[in-house]
């Protein structure tokens, strides 16, 4: 008999969030305990070939063996690239007066 561990799987949306509980065998893969989650039929865009997918965290394989208290996350794509929204933002700033033009920190204040 195989020793069983708890795992959680989790996934959201800004509307809904769900968290399942699941004892699992030890070391069955990240994808073995997503497909036993059903959160699938939950959520039908999570499409495992596109979604990254992580354990506390830190991204994993899908072939990735979990332990007892792992928590499997499901990751959703980005919407926006982070590094194009500061820039924007920055540029912004910079436009509205209220960053330096040519060190983007704040302006000096006059006296």
């Amino acid at each position: 008999m195989s020793e069983l561990c708890t795992i959680e799987v989790v996934y959201g949306t800004p509307e809904k969030q769900e968290i399942i509980s699941l004892e699992v065998p030890l070391e069955t893969s990240v994808e073995d305990c997503i497909t036993q989650s059903n959160v699938q039929q939950m959520f039908p865009e999570i499409d495992l070939a596109e979604n990254k997918v992580g354990i506390w965290n830190r991204t994993c394989r899908l072939n990735d063996t979990v332990k007892d208290g792992d928590r499997i996350e499901i990751y959703r794509p980005l919407i926006a690239d982070p590094k194009e929204v500061r820039r924007l933002r920055a540029e912004k700033a910079k436009a509205e007066g209220r960053a330096n033009k040519v060190t983007g920190g704040r302006p000096l204040a006059k006296d």
